[in-house]
């Protein structure tokens, strides 16, 4: 008779080692991007990164113009992906209005939008650089 496990995912995983951890690691990282493009705000950002990225390359003058230039909205992408993350777990602990649960969406908000002004300035300086300087 065929053994189950009971053990949850996270169990699972912990116990697995090389490639197979590898391997079940990308799985759990590509439904988290599937999950990320269930929101809207990650899918501009995605968009948007769809022509800043290959962008970057053009208008960055050196490999490090280039490199602050493309990781500013990859970086956006990730800080997006956290913030969703930190709204998910929060609803899932319930659907009441509490303090702490408002402070913490607030605080995964604030990061979004320092990650905003922060990508903002490094393109406006770039820019900047190339056209009127």
């Amino acid at each position: 008779m065929p053994q189950i496990d009971l053990a949850s995912p996270a169990e699972q995983q912990k116990r697995r080692s090389g490639l197979s951890r590898l391997w079940h690691a990308t799985g759990f990282s590509l439904a988290g991007l599937r999950a990320g493009w269930q929101e809207a705000a990650f899918r501009s950002e995605a968009v948007a990164a769809v022509v800043l990225v290959p962008l970057a390359f053009w208008l960055g003058r050196t490999w490090v113009e280039v490199a602050l230039l493309a990781g500013s909205v990859v970086l956006l992408m990730i800080v997006e992906l956290l913030n969703t993350a930190i709204e998910t777990a929060v609803d899932r602990v319930g659907p009441e209005w509490h303090a702490l649960s408002k402070r913490a969406k607030d605080m995964g908000s604030a990061a979004v939008l320092l990650t905003v002004l922060l990508a903002g300035a490094i393109w406006a300086a770039a820019l900047h650089q190339r056209f009127l300087a």
